[in-house]
């Protein structure tokens, strides 16, 4: 078990400790959105665009195989942290995602979302893909005030741009920055790319 310091968040700590590469990552994600994330089955169904029997199948599977392979369920130490970060990076994307395009009841999986990104940008802060993530999801939910209007979805071009949060803006688009500047000249990851496309968004 890792020193308590090594990783800042307990509920990080967790989601590093469901994501084991023993599952397929499909599998890996959807268990820990559904122990962790607080999303329940139809929720994680719909993210992963399949019927809401398929995943709870899929999800079944993955349980019994961590039963039958005697998984075990410990934080991996932390040379082995980045063997896990693409599931981890899913997951937080997910719940984001899922609190995102709610009406504003599901902000609770947003801040969660946000919570985690900024937790895992302090535990890892040369992972370009890190830092991206957590930059697309800022800039995003810098709009939240002006995305719904008496329940219903106001498109981009319709909303009104003084609710937008100007401050997060901001810190979105520096992340940004620091994810291009850790890529060099590569394109970059598919967070990077997307953040760069909300930035684009925000003009």
């Amino acid at each position: 078990v890792m020193d308590e310091t090594t990783i800042p968040d307990e509920r990080l700590e967790l989601v590093f400790a469901c994501c084991h590469p023993a599952l397929e990552l499909d599998a890996q994600v959807a268990l820990t959105l559904r122990t962790l994330g607080g999303l329940r089955t139809e929720e994680i169904a719909r993210a992963f665009l399949v019927p809401e029997e398929t995943m709870a199948k899929r999800l079944v599977r993955a349980k019994r195989k961590i039963k039958t392979a005697g998984i075990p369920f410990r934080v991996p130490p932390a040379h082995l942290l980045p063997d896990r970060l693409g599931a981890v990076l899913a997951v937080v994307y997910l719940i984001f995602n899922e609190g995102y395009s709610s009406p504003p009841t599901r902000d609770d999986l947003s801040a969660e979302a946000l919570r985690l990104g900024r937790a895992l940008a302090e535990l890892m802060p040369d992972e370009p893909e890190v830092h991206g993530l957590l930059a697309m999801m800022l800039m995003h939910d810098a709009r939240r005030a002006a995305r719904f209007r008496d329940g219903e979805l106001v498109l981009l071009a319709d909303q009104d741009r003084s609710l937008w949060d100007a401050e997060q803006i901001a810190a979105g688009r520096a992340l940004l920055d620091r994810a291009l500047a850790l890529h060099g000249r590569g394109a970059g990851g598919v967070y990077v790319i997307q953040a760069a496309i909300a930035s684009l968004h925000l003009d």
